[in-house]
């Protein structure tokens, strides 16, 4: 498998490669267009000139005669050149170098000269010369009497194409090792952060949730970091809370089951003729069986609503009877334990579409914290419902301890129970709040330490 630093220098090198390639065989294109081209260019000027020359000032002088005239007229620049003039035969008249008479070999140039059409050739002469020549017709009266030809040796324009070609290679060479080597110091730059948050992410797969990854820059690879961290966090601390969760509920379960097998054994052991003491032991034993059941309850429901798994049974409630209901079974525990207990609703019905039990359940949970956090003199719970747009909205409120800033936001969440030390799973309200919004609503909190609780309960109004 290959590296994510191998593969970012391989893309790296293929893109600059290629740029550099395209660049190169740009410039050395230009580079020949330019000397060949301008050496054409320039052949074909010197050419066309003294055709033209010949064809309109020089009269009706023999061939010879205007032959000199012109080779003895050309600029001295033009001494990198080769002048001919040929006859229609192909016979050398004369040359820039003071040959004649010579039978030149039948080139396109010339053939295409000689027949009144200008022509440029490039190939070896019989000397192994590599030439550029350019051959224009002279005319007299229309009629074709010789050709002027232009050549010169493009050995000095090879070697030096040769050369910037040998430069260029090598400044190309040079620029894709230096871009290579900047590739594979950004490649390590960039991989290190990566290889340093695979090491943490291993290092928490071990376990170790107190492990943090460094955040070196605020980029894409820092928050990643920074969200690595988030989620350590957040695991080690449902950790905790797991840990809580099951320390709680051993001591609740174990309660009442010390309970159970206590007054068992007594019961057991003793006298059954007491009639006093075995309804005594019969009503511990039942009452701490609710409570177990009614804790295993709690669990399997809210296992089921994480899972969603949960069937819930619809159909339409005026929750007024409900809290009615729910106000005759707290008359017992509020006379007992001082609390004053106010039932207020609308004069409407309150209809909903849910499952009664259900909506039941979150109810009763929400009541029991009430009243488990209620003040032991001049406590009291008051339990509203009104309707609000499309909304029926329950509210249970309370002067109690109220509850801590810090854990408020958490207090709905599973396990949580916060620095209380008195009984529960914590997953009343966590469970409540789930079965809540299975019935498309929403529960809030809001509370002072000190002063109280106030729990809104919002739920779609039936039609």
């Amino acid at each position: 498998m290959r590296s994510l630093r191998t593969r970012i220098m391989l893309n790296f090198g293929v893109i600059i490669v290629a740029i550099v390639l395209t660049l190169s065989i740009l410039f050395l294109t230009a580079v020949r267009q330019y000397y060949f081209g301008g050496a054409r260019q320039a052949l074909e000027e010197r050419a066309e000139v003294y055709s033209a020359l010949y064809s309109k000032y020089l009269g009706n002088q023999p061939l010879v005669e205007k032959s000199r005239y012109i080779l003895e007229n050309m600029n001295e620049e033009e001494g990198f050149t080769t002048t001919q003039i040929v006859d229609p035969s192909g016979r050398l008249v004369v040359d820039s170098n003071g040959f004649s008479g010579d039978q030149l070999p039948l080139t396109g140039d010339l053939a295409a000269a000689l027949k009144g059409k200008p022509h440029m050739w490039t190939g070896v002469t019989e000397l192994g010369e590599e030439v550029i020549a350019v051959a224009y017709p002279l005319k007299e009266a229309g009629q074709t009497v010789g050709a002027i030809r232009y050549m010169t040796s493009i050995e000095r324009l090879n070697t030096a194409v040769r050369n910037l070609t040998w430069m260029t290679t090598a400044v190309a060479l040079t620029v894709i090792l230096l871009s290579m080597t900047g590739s594979y110091l950004l490649a390590v730059r960039m991989i290190r952060p990566v290889q340093e948050l695979t090491k943490a992410a291993k290092t928490m797969a071990r376990g170790d949730f107190r492990h943090r990854a460094v955040i070196r820059h605020e980029d894409e690879i820092g928050q990643l970091a920074f969200s690595m961290n988030h989620m350590a966090e957040e695991i080690e601390r449902n950790e905790r809370l797991k840990n809580d969760f099951i320390a709680s509920v051993s001591h609740e379960l174990r309660t009442p089951l010390t309970s159970i097998q206590g007054w068992s054994e007594t019961l057991a052991e003793g006298d059954l003729q007491d009639k006093e003491e075995l309804t005594t032991g019969l009503t511990v034993i039942s009452r701490e069986s609710l409570r177990l059941s009614g804790l295993v309850e709690d669990l399997l429901d809210f296992s089921k609503l994480q899972a969603q798994s949960i069937t819930i049974y619809r159909e339409r409630l005026d929750l007024r009877r409900m809290m009615d209901e729910i106000g005759q079974q707290y008359a017992v525990k509020r006379s007992r334990g001082g609390v004053r207990l106010e039932i207020d609703y609308a004069e409407e019905p309150l209809w909903v579409s849910g499952d009664e039990n259900r909506l039941r359940q979150v109810l009763i949970n929400v009541m029991d914290n009430a009243i488990k956090f209620a003040k032991t003199e001049g406590g009291f719970i008051r339990l509203e419902g009104t309707t609000e747009h499309q909304e029926v909205i329950l509210k249970v409120i309370d002067n109690g301890t109220g509850i801590a800033p810090g854990d408020l936001p958490y207090v709905t969440r599973k396990f949580y129970k916060g620095d209380t030390k008195r009984s529960g799973s914590g997953i009343g309200l966590a469970l409540s709040q789930e079965i809540v919004q299975v019935h498309g609503g929403a529960m809030e909190l809001q509370s002072l330490l000190g002063e109280g609780t106030t729990v809104t309960i919002r739920l779609p109004k039936a039609q």
